[in-house]
């Protein structure tokens, strides 16, 4: 090998220790950052007559430096005080996007273009988005405003203008005295969706009825309408064998005994002091704009203790008119979100229940190292890497989340710190290589002058 050819290799190892120095000193800087995955460099060596000849030795003349980042190796999970940070544990990332500009209707547009972190240091925007540190925007699945309803389109979640959607109903308790009259009135309930549907309730006496022993029979049937304001996405109906009921009362106006007018079967044990109620099995069916159907629903209607004057009695007990009450919230103040460990984003609202806004989207890749770093701690797809498969947390091997808590980036400080001298030395070996050629160059020139 001659002078030039050490001449070129010096030089190539000086290209090589510089690449090596730049992502070292880059995996420092960034050792604090949210999410960042550490730069190693490789070194592979050049031949210069590897196949120009099969005889002989082939000698080396040259190193190049190869740059890989191991976009999945786990980070160390720290908390945060930060109640909105979530942390990845496994393989998966976070699908992201970037503001593309203002539109003139005043929200915010989004790029086109999927992005991909590891950086879950969210919070709040002004406008309701969810967006980290780095300014890229969660995507996820957005739920229904009404019926809660995940939706599978990927869009970027908002926890803006979320409204109060009404509890399921599941017992409704009446009280007061039944006049020799009768009573009839409808009744809201709503299902696990948060819909609205009515109820008609009729009270009437039996034609066996005594002054002794006041028999009562009790109809109850679905009568949803959009003049009651009832959702158009389904319709409820009470099964057939929870519809229909005989109360007794005794002489005193209590309660003394309850029947399926339907099976016969008595309902409660009819010892005084316990309490009864009417099991009401509701089933829905869809129109043909229905999106959500929800599923059968059970709901008791109380009618207070056997024996006892406190719920619902004859006028001879109770001169007070017949009440119904529900255990429906339909209203409450929202008060904010909390992330759950399998994405679900929860709203908390004044009265202590939470209700599903969202859930976030992670991504998988079957080539992860493949993906092509920008700014920010993101990445985008290349064609190493595979199209990414985007699902909900767990799925396809995306691990699972820890909320509170931030992943910390991979660099390792005491490694790079000792990396950083021997790439010192490296390189500093190979100025020597140069100038020592530099040397015999000079002497080699001297001998013809």
């Amino acid at each position: 090998m001659s002078i030039f050819n050490a001449l070129y290799t010096a030089d190539s190892g000086m290209n090589a220790q510089s690449t090596a120095f730049t992502n070292l000193s880059n995996n420092i800087a960034n050792s604090q950052t949210t999410g960042y995955k550490a730069t190693d460099t490789s070194f592979q060596d050049f031949v210069a007559n590897s196949l120009s000849s099969y005889t002989g030795q082939a000698v080396s003349d040259g190193v190049g430096a190869v740059s890989t980042s191991q976009t999945q190796k786990q980070g160390t999970i720290s908390t945060s005080t930060n109640s909105l940070a979530v942390a990845i544990s496994g393989n998966g990332f976070f699908d992201v996007s970037q503001v593309s500009g203002q539109a003139t209707s005043g929200k915010t547009s989004f790029s086109s273009e999927q992005y991909f972190t590891r950086n879950g240091d969210f919070s709040t925007d002004k406008d309701g988005y969810l967006v980290n540190t780095s300014g890229y925007y969660l995507n996820g699945y957005m739920a229904d405003p009404t019926t809660g309803t995940l939706s599978s389109d990927l869009t970027q979640i908002n926890v803006s203008n979320i409204a109060f959607r009404p509890t399921e109903t599941t017992t409704l308790t009446m009280s007061g005295g039944l006049s020799d009259s009768g009573y009839s009135t409808t009744q809201t309930v709503y299902d696990s969706t948060g819909q609205k549907h009515t109820l008609q309730l009729d009270w009437t006496q039996d034609s066996s009825s005594t002054t002794t022993n006041p028999v009562w029979d009790v109809s109850v049937a679905g009568a949803d309408s959009t003049a009651n304001g009832d959702s158009t996405n389904s319709t409820v109906s009470v099964d057939s064998d929870t519809s229909s009921y005989k109360v007794t009362f005794d002489s005193s106006g209590n309660l003394e005994s309850v029947t399926n007018a339907t099976t016969g079967a008595a309902v409660g044990n009819g010892y005084s002091g316990s309490a009864v109620s009417l099991p009401i099995t509701l089933s829905y069916t869809g129109t043909s704009s229905s999106s959500t159907v929800p599923a059968g629903q059970s709901i008791a209607l109380s009618l207070g203790d056997f024996g006892s004057s406190s719920g619902l009695t004859t006028s001879a007990a109770n001169s007070t008119t017949p009440t119904i009450t529900s255990d429906s919230a339909t209203s409450a103040t929202y008060e904010g979100i909390t992330m759950q460990t399998d994405g679900s984003i929860m709203a908390t609202f004044s009265n202590g229940d939470t209700q599903l806004v969202g859930k976030i989207a992670l991504a998988s890749f079957n080539n992860a190292d493949g993906l092509m770093a920008v700014d920010g701690q993101a990445y985008v797809a290349t064609s190493d890497s595979g199209s990414a498969t985007v699902g909900v947390v767990g799925n396809n091997g995306t691990g699972t989340l820890e909320t509170a808590s931030t992943e910390s980036s991979t660099t390792d400080l005491t490694s790079d710190l000792s990396s950083l001298i021997v790439t010192q030395e490296a390189y500093t070996a190979n100025t020597k290589v140069v100038t020592t050629a530099d040397s015999l160059l000079q002497a080699t020139i001297a001998m013809i002058q």
